[in-house]
Formats: structure tokens, C-alpha cells, sequence
């Protein structure tokens, strides 16, 4: 098995995208580039824009176990893909173990996102308690960083 180094990513889940979308900004405001962040949500109209918003361009769609149909972008998308391309197959909770989340963990995000949560991930070694701070503050919930990386 090939070892990837996938950085430390900081999670949290919001509740809708107008709660995302001040995280977001607060993130912004913060320092955190555009090419760290990564937004997950169930694909709706309210999500693209969002994403057009935050990146400037379309998300992908996939189609995620125990999510359904998503839209999605950033650098945590590749991570959970792994080499094996395997997100859409093995959802979030079978494959959050590549960025450092154990499996309840992954089971977490993966049913508050199913449930029209917003996921924003940042991909940050440096600066993860300042990012994980600020998703607490902006109320994402079951905002946690990947600890786990190489432990699991």
C-alpha cells in the first residue's frame, strides 16, 4: 500500500449554506486562501452558487453513498478519492480515514450532510486551531481536525 501524504484537514458541518457562507467569509477574512477551503453539501440551487461564489467556477457532481447526488470542491475531495477513485463507492464514512478522521467521525459528517448540511473542510497543518476556531465560532458543528493521520 502507497503512503500519500494528504496534509491535515479541519472539518466542520453547518446547518444551511447562509451559515456556510459566513464561516466561509470569516475564513476568508482570516487568511485562508480560496485553494485550501473545500465546500461538500447535497446538490441543490443554494450550493452551486455558493461554490460559483467561493471559487469561481462549478462544482463537480458525484454521487456519494449515503449522501446521494452532491456537488463539491477542493482539495478534500481528491484526498477522500484516493488512488482508488472510491468516494462515490465507500461515502464519507469509508474513506475519511485518508485525511485523518476515524470512522464514526466519517459516519458523522456524512449523515449531517445528508441531512442538507453544508461540510467545509480546510486543508491546513500550520494554521488548524485557528481554522478550527473559527468554524466553532461561525457554528459548524462537529467542526474537529484530522488527528488520526497515519494512526489509523
Amino acid at each position: 500500500m502507497i503512503e500519500v501524504d494528504t496534509g491535515r484537514f479541519t472539518v466542520g458541518v453547518f446547518q444551511d449554506v447562509a451559515w456556510a457562507e459566513r464561516g466561509l467569509d470569516a475564513l476568508k477574512q482570516a487568511g485562508f486562501p480560496a485553494e485550501s477551503l473545500t465546500i461538500v453539501a447535497k446538490e441543490r440551487a443554494d450550493v452551486a452558487s455558493l461554490i460559483q461564489r467561493t471559487f469561481g467556477s462549478a462544482g463537480e457532481q458525484l454521487d456519494v453513498a449515503g449522501v446521494g447526488p452532491i456537488l463539491t470542491r477542493g482539495p478534500l475531495v481528491d484526498a477522500l478519492q484516493g488512488s482508488a477513485r472510491d468516494l462515490a463507492k465507500l461515502g464519507n464514512a469509508g474513506t475519511m480515514r485518508r485525511v485523518g478522521f476515524q470512522a464514526h467521525d466519517g459516519r458523522i459528517f456524512e449523515t449531517l450532510t445528508g441531512r442538507g448540511g453544508v461540510l467545509v473542510a480546510i486543508r491546513t497543518e500550520p494554521r488548524a486551531a485557528d481554522a478550527l476556531a473559527i468554524l466553532h465560532s461561525y457554528g459548524g458543528g462537529n467542526a474537529a481536525i484530522g488527528a488520526w493521520t497515519g494512526r489509523v
